[in-house]
């Protein structure tokens, strides 16, 4: 039913959208916005229907593909809101001083849309991150027409969402071209996507290595383009001991929910926590150990990553000091729920690394601090309901390896004022390598807010300066240009000197409408 676009059809739509960009570039933020609202209403007249067959393909419940859709839902007309209200042009006006030696000239700067942008649609996402998914929403809102490639896992579900899309457009009698669904199960359509000289930047959710292949693509190019790709992180907990001591099985609690929420599948699941040796910590990984067993092993969204999850999690449990605390006993559990060694020895024969499993069992590892430091491998993402406790020695330790960590998308304390004030090196360390810096809760559950930032340091993401959630988003599709000397009647409606549209500008330096 879906087969890879050829060559001609992706020339065919690439040219179809440069054409569109040269008219919608024009339209007014009202014009934008209410195609965005048209969208959002489009893809709510789906139904049922749209939900039934998201579940089909992903094996995700009812309950999550409502939710999920709502909150699509809400990002388009949020996303809306925020591009007809002006403030992410960041209009800036400084009139001339004629006067002044030598004489200082009028200056006035906003951003502009950069061209047709290509997203990539996210597999544990299939409304939010997907077709008319955030990325898309940011698009549209700084004026880009929008290239989508269908995740192949779910085809059918961004189908739908497409040919909503195209409804929506139709309606708000939008340009040819504004956007194009493609399908591609194999790198070649993608490549020829991000290399093809009308696109002018790439949007992306997914793994490491798919990210990382888009970036260097993108920037391999005769002109390079910007690749806002977040590839995922381990999301590291540090667990301080004034904190532990008082609320170990609380914190254990809380942290088996979201260890196995949605069976692991989000980019968000806090696959590292950190606590050193004592009472405390061993208080914790007890009471995690038994609460992560009683997670009944589920589904999860398809074949690819069921097979990577046991393929990284045996990898990861196989290290030497490894050490598996907790997972569901059965033929395919992936660990055989005691040691190292014995999940070494006798996986195979046991059949309890089977990649072709359709279950994936909930598991809780363990090592040492200077294990952790000592082998990368452990810092690695396991994609799934998985997590490593680290046990340091000390509180020097524990520094060490926040000092060690790579970029994350979040990093998370649960710590008293005591704990923060008396350890304000660790602190700091685990700043410097995170998005979102998290106290005392837990990092799945990504608000879509403004002052959410849904993107870290490499490798959690390309451009740590930017994120994939919040209308501030936007900006990451827009480039600043400054018009010198221009007369006011030839001025771009965000700048003329009556601020015909009402937005929001600093004029020689001070914020005004």
């Amino acid at each position: 039913m879906f087969r890879d676009a050829t060559p001609q059809e992706i020339e065919n739509v690439m040219q179809d959208a440069w054409k569109a960009f040269h008219v919608y570039r024009k339209f007014s933020l009202k014009q934008r916005a209410d195609f965005m609202r048209a969208i959002a209403i489009e893809m709510e007249n789906c139904g049922d229907a749209l939900i039934q067959t998201a579940m089909h393909e992903t094996n995700l419940p009812e309950a999550r593909m409502r939710g999920e859709r709502a909150r699509t839902i809400f990002q388009l007309n949020s996303y809306a809101a925020a591009c007809e209200k002006g403030e992410w042009l960041e209009a800036r006006i400084d009139t001339a001083i004629p006067n002044k030696v030598p004489p200082k000239p009028d200056i006035r700067k906003m951003l502009i849309p950069l061209g047709p942008v290509v997203v990539f649609g996210a597999s544990n996402f299939p409304f939010a991150y997907s077709t008319a998914g955030g990325d898309t929403a940011c698009a549209l809102a700084a004026g880009c027409p929008v290239i989508v490639k269908a995740h192949p896992a779910h085809a059918e579900t961004s189908t739908i969402v497409a040919n909503a899309i195209l409804a929506a457009a139709d309606k708000c009698t939008m340009p040819k071209g504004i956007f194009a669904h493609v399908y591609g199960a194999g790198f070649e359509v993608g490549k020829r996507l991000v290399t093809h000289p009308h696109t002018k930047a790439v949007g992306f959710t997914g793994s490491y290595t798919g990210g990382k292949q888009l970036f260097d693509w993108g920037n391999q190019r005769k002109e390079p383009i910007p690749v806002f790709a977040e590839m995922g992180s381990i999301n590291p907990v540090f667990l301080m001991p004034e904190k532990l001591n008082n609320s170990a099985a609380d914190i254990a609690k809380m942290y088996a929910g979201s260890i196995t929420l949605g069976v692991g599948q989000f980019c968000t699941n806090p696959g590292l926590i950190i606590g050193v040796e004592g009472e405390g910590l061993d208080k914790f990984i007890a009471v995690l150990e038994d609460e992560i067993k009683n997670i009944v092993p589920a589904k999860m969204l398809h074949e690819g990553i069921i097979k990577a999850y046991n393929e990284k999690k045996k990898t990861a449990l196989e290290q030497q000091g490894v050490q598996t605390l907790s997972a569901v006993a059965g033929p395919n559990s992936g660990s055989s729920g005691n040691s190292q060694a014995a999940v070494g020895a006798d996986s195979r024969r046991q059949g309890l690394t089977n990649s072709n499993s359709d279950l994936a069992t909930p598991t809780l590892a363990t090592a040492t601090g200077k294990t952790f430091l000592n082998n990368p491998v452990l810092h690695q993402e396991v994609f799934g309901p998985y997590s490593i406790v680290i046990r340091c020695a000390d509180m020097n330790e524990m520094t060490e390896v926040a000092k060690q960590l790579e970029g994350q998308l979040t990093s998370t304390l649960m710590a008293t004022e005591n704990d923060i004030k008396a350890n304000d090196e660790l602190v700091e360390a685990v700043r410097n390598i995170c998005g979102r810096f998290i106290l005392n809760s837990v990092p799945t559950g990504v608000e879509v807010c403004l002052s959410m930032q849904h993107g870290g340091p490499f490798p959690a993401s390309t451009d740590a300066r930017f994120g994939s959630v919040g209308a501030d988003g936007i900006k990451r599709f827009a480039r600043p240009i400054a018009f010198q000397n221009w007369s006011n009647q030839l001025l771009p409606e965000e700048l003329k000197n009556e601020n015909p549209l009402g937005i929001w500008r600093t004029v020689d330096n001070e914020l005004t409408k």
